[in-house]
């Protein structure tokens, strides 16, 4: 039986749930003959694929395989390499095309903020840069390679500089978003508290081990304190995804109508859970090449609506997923 490649550009123009499933269940019926790991995992789980007529019936494959497996299908194009602290085995993923995450990225983005040139972009992303291969600066280096305004670029931890321009498009009244690693927009308010903030500052969550954890409700407290801002953005990815969710305020996410965000049971992986807090499983259509069907280490809650909260990292990680395959 030849198996048809789903047509890419349909993901970016889905507008109703009748959509999206029905794109979901061929990209799943495609990565299932195509992709070696992700098919063998599904046939160790027993699952008939015949009888998956719904998007709840597809199996999330175990995020912690893209540390132990090569996931894709074709050759690759690029690697994306997750962060991490020294030691920690980092993420892969594969990606065969990067005009895919490029369209993904920059239709969702505008989605949510309106036109990529409108804005100057600032990125405070040290830690992504120092360790090289992020899926995130990739981004926002080509956000600011495509708004190409003045000021745009990334400060690493030249605070000083930072605070000047933040400065300047303060008093010129210019549109622009701060996008930065949590750590280090609290190391520069420490150095540089703000008086009044009138662009969006957006965080991408992460420690990274340099400094204490702390729940988004206390960071966003931190960081709205030390901008003099009310509200605090949110950029949710990850390396093993090509689509982002984003919160305007209150840690409340929304996706992109091609992404999707649901809940499973904390001590069963293979159980769903509706509108209640649970581990965050995740579709991602533009992920045709690799695996649109994830299933994270990160806990939250998903609105009726399809909005969604993250409430931190899962403890019992070796709960995490079905560990079928330990080659």
């Amino acid at each position: 039986m030849k198996i048809l490649e789903p047509n890419i550009d349909s993901f970016f123009n889905i507008k109703i749930h009748k959509e999206f499933e029905s794109q979901a269940l061929q990209v799943f019926n495609y990565q299932y003959h195509k992709n070696i790991v992700y098919k063998r995992f599904v046939d160790l789980l027993n699952i008939d694929v015949k009888e998956v007529d719904a998007s709840n019936k597809i199996p999330f494959l175990p995020i912690s395989f893209f540390k132990s497996h090569k996931i894709n299908i074709g050759k690759e194009e690029t690697v994306f390499k997750s962060s991490g602290t020294t030691g920690q085995t980092r993420s892969q993923h594969f990606v065969t095309d990067t005009s895919v995450y490029k369209k993904s990225f920059t239709k969702g983005f505008e989605q949510f903020y309106g036109a990529i040139s409108d804005y100057c972009f600032l990125g405070l992303l040290p830690s992504y840069i120092e360790q090289g291969e992020s899926s995130l600066v990739y981004m926002v280096n080509d956000f600011i390679n495509t708004t190409k305004h003045n000021g745009s670029g990334f400060y690493l931890d030249n605070f000083e500089e930072l605070n000047s321009k933040i400065n300047e498009l303060e008093t010129k009244k210019k549109k622009y978003i701060l996008i930065g690693v949590s750590y280090a927009l609290l190391d520069f308010i420490d150095k540089f508290p703000q008086k009044k903030t009138s662009g969006i500052i957006m965080e991408t969550g992460g420690m990274k081990g340099r400094r204490q954890e702390l729940t988004k409700a206390e960071l966003h407290n931190e960081l709205i304190h030390g901008f003099n801002i009310s509200v605090i953005h949110s950029e949710y990815g990850m390396t093993e995804l090509l689509s982002q969710a984003y919160s305007q305020g209150e840690g409340i996410y929304k996706c992109p109508p091609w992404m999707k965000v649901i809940t499973r049971s904390t001590t069963d992986p293979l159980s769903l859970v509706n509108n209640s807090r649970g581990l965050i499983n995740i579709i991602d259509l533009a992920n045709i090449n690799s695996c649109s069907f994830i299933a994270t280490d990160d806990l939250g809650i998903v609105n009726p609506d399809g909005t969604f909260k993250i409430l931190g990292r899962f403890d019992a990680s070796e709960i995490r997923g079905c560990n079928l395959m330990v080659n």
